[in-house]
């Protein structure tokens, strides 16, 4: 396991080095200062806290045809898109780790370091999921649960909070995994949740109470064509856009589920809540 990378926050300076070409998400990079890489399509994102120009010139040295795009300097606030508090979400509270809002009767507080990820809990998407999870939680009936497309966790450490014993947590994304096992570790829930780096339609071969997966389309059309989708006995499908959403009942009305609440948000974002009765 990676060593754990420097808490941040609103006024740490990032320096942002935009590459073309990828560089491997678990390539070392020895500096204190280094906050990770995100790896997105033919580019990748190297993060850190003090400038680091010509180490990443050293670094592309031994990636021929990758070459430094742009750079950026930014605070941290300003990459999360506004000034970070904590949220209260239905009875959920996430606390950034600067700040620890006191929960109100009946809350339940989840400490959130979203590092240079996005996921800090303002995504309607991960507030419908939030709403899911404490509906099929009820009456602790689920005790184990499947975290598809994890992103920085927030919604396994939910489900954890409420007294599910049995997560796995997946994301393809190798620095969302890492943050995400940061997360797990400042809420000393490591002996509840298990953070995989891999494919998360790889996974479903695993019969859980609950599934959740706040993915991308093109992922989500094929992870529910899946054998293993039906072993789950409660699912949260989320992320999915007007149409998507559609493409996706349209699907399941031929499998034998129960669809039990949709949230429309925005009428943009979509969020199914159902169950299977095979």
């Amino acid at each position: 396991m990676p060593e754990p990378r420097p808490l941040l926050r609103p006024d740490t300076l990032l320096y942002i080095y935009y590459i073309e070409g990828v560089i491997p998400a678990h390539q070392p990079i020895a500096a204190d200062h280094y906050l990770g890489n995100w790896v997105e399509d033919d580019f990748s994102f190297l993060f850190f806290t003090r400038p680091a120009h010509e180490k990443v010139v050293q670094l592309l040295a031994h990636f021929p045809g990758r070459r430094l795009l742009d750079e950026y300097q930014m605070t941290y606030a300003q990459w999360q898109g506004g000034t970070v508090e904590p949220v209260r979400i239905g009875r959920f509270l996430l606390n950034p780790t600067w700040i620890k809002a006191s929960p109100g009767e009946n809350e339940v507080a989840i400490t959130i370091d979203s590092g240079v990820v996005f996921g800090n809990g303002m995504h309607t998407t991960t507030q419908a999921c939030l709403e899911a999870i404490d509906i099929a939680c009820a009456g602790n009936k689920v005790q184990s649960m499947l975290d598809l497309g994890s992103g920085t966790g927030i919604l396994a450490l939910a489900a954890a909070k409420l007294g599910c014993p049995r997560i796995i947590a997946v994301d393809y994304n190798y620095l969302a995994a890492r943050t995400a096992r940061q997360n797990v570790a400042l809420n000393q829930l490591d002996d509840r949740i298990l953070v995989v780096n891999g494919r998360a339609e790889e996974h479903t071969a695993i019969a859980t109470d609950l599934l959740v997966a706040n993915i991308h389309f093109d992922v989500m059309k094929e992870l529910v064509r899946t054998e293993g989708f039906l072993r789950q006995k409660w699912f949260i499908l989320s992320g999915l856009l007007g149409s998507e959403a559609e493409k996706i009942l349209e699907f399941l009305v031929t499998q034998p589920v129960l669809i039990l609440k949709r949230w429309n948000q925005d009428d943009i974002w979509h969020t199914i809540l159902g169950i299977t009765r095979s």
